[in-house]
């Protein structure tokens, strides 16, 4: 529920041939340019965007503002074309952007990654401008409306802001919008100073739960050695997500353009493995990077998730976080969770115990005591003391708001 594309691109009927075009292109028929004849060859080890519905896809700055001289017009362009295909195809995609600071470097005349702090949110918040308007110009010639988010890790470590984050992205998605995400390099420090937009991509994708991250790179994937130095470098194929000789392999920094290397990437996919994603680490001017992945060939290096997604976000809630309050639950309510998997409603709320902040994680426990769930509440303590006991359509008339008839929605 909730994952098909809004209407939009795909229901206007001047965009039909366009749908047309791309599943003819990924299938390699009579579009244009169908998969090499190399690429063919590597279809007998699938890759996992084939069957991914929900794909982070993030593309470093090096990338986006070609090695620091200023944005790449072309290579957008290029991204976005094979995006606009993905969302044909019925995929959602969130792309995480980096290359404002980059951009900003160039717009403000510094030649080589400021050091002081201050100078580094004057590049973030003049590239910003630049990157915005490259990127709705690029999707907008697909007829695929954009959105720009940006965040900072705190965002996703606050309860709240991350379940409003979550909400946005999510109704972003529905609605058949490409939210666009980059770091809000502009009011943190920390960030800037030892962060990389590698993280924050399966960041991300924990948030929204997808299916895959795609990190976009300047190296054709994560190789043995460095394949600079070393000609025996051999290419990972495949590997699982968070195996520690991965981290040795990858070495250290990268360009001097961006903030993270191959070690950034190989620990964000142990992150994003987390939820259940698969990351795939791929060079970013591979043509057609994004189209050929999404049928199955095999680039680049794939990083397995050994956990799938709901085991995941069970061993999340149950084993990462504790517990502000507790509300007790009444015979039927207990039976609608244990048995029926469904919300938590506020009618089957009797009691309310400790102080808690909407987005907060509580217990739900039986009159007896016994502990029957945890989750993620939508509202207050104060709030629930209020609404317990009532049905969800008196809510509003109760707070004078609503933030939903739930709770605490089945999905936290």
């Amino acid at each position: 529920a909730g994952r098909a594309p809004g209407r939009g691109f795909r229901d206007r009927p001047a965009a039909r041939g366009f749908v047309r075009r791309m599943r003819d292109r990924i299938a390699g028929g009579p579009g244009p340019a169908g998969l090499a004849p190399e690429g063919r060859e590597n279809l007998a080890m699938k890759s996992v965007i084939e069957n991914a519905g929900r794909i982070i896809v993030k593309v470093g700055s090096s990338l986006v503002t070609n090695e620091g001289r200023g944005l790449d017009h072309s290579a957008i362009a290029r991204w976005a074309f094979q995006i606009a295909a993905l969302r044909a195809l019925g995929k959602e995609v969130v792309l995480v952007s980096s290359g404002a600071i980059a951009e900003g470097m160039l717009r403000l005349g510094f030649g080589s990654r400021p050091h002081d702090i201050h100078e580094l949110q004057a590049c973030a918040a003049c590239g910003q401008m630049g990157l915005a308007q490259i990127y709705e110009t690029s999707f907008k010639a697909h007829g695929v409306k954009t959105a720009q988010v940006l965040l900072t890790h705190a965002d996703l470590a606050d309860r709240e802001r991350y379940l409003n984050a979550r909400a946005t992205l999510t109704t972003l998605l529905r609605l058949g919008v490409v939210p666009i995400i980059n770091e809000n390099d502009t009011v943190v420090t920390d960030e800037i100073k030892f962060g990389d937009n590698d993280t924050l991509g399966a960041l991300v994708a924990n948030l929204i739960e997808a299916d895959a991250l795609v990190i976009l790179t300047d190296q054709r994937g994560l190789f043995s050695s460095d394949p600079r130095k070393d000609p025996d470098a051999r290419l990972i194929e495949r590997a699982q997500a968070g195996d520690a000789s991965l981290e040795a392999m990858a070495g250290g920094a990268g360009s001097n353009i961006g903030s993270g290397g191959m070690l950034t990437k190989v620990l964000a996919a142990r992150r994003a493995a987390r939820s259940g994603a698969h990351t795939v680490i791929a060079w970013g001017r591979e043509p057609d990077v994004l189209t050929r992945l999404a049928q199955g060939e095999a680039i680049g290096s794939e990083l397995q998730a050994t956990t799938t997604r709901l085991t995941a976000r069970r061993q999340w809630m149950v084993d990462h976080l504790h517990t502000a309050g507790e509300v007790v639950l009444d015979a039927g309510a207990v039976q609608k969770l244990t048995q029926e998997g469904k919300s938590l409603l506020p009618i089957g709320v009797i009691a309310v115990k400790g102080e808690f902040g909407r987005g907060q994680v509580i217990s739900c426990v039986s009159e007896a005591g016994k502990l029957i769930a945890r989750g993620l509440t939508s509202y207050t303590s104060s709030e629930v003391r209020r609404i317990m006991r009532h049905s969800s359509h008196e809510i509003e008339a109760i707070l004078g708001y609503i933030e939903g008839p739930e709770l605490v929605h089945r999905d936290n």
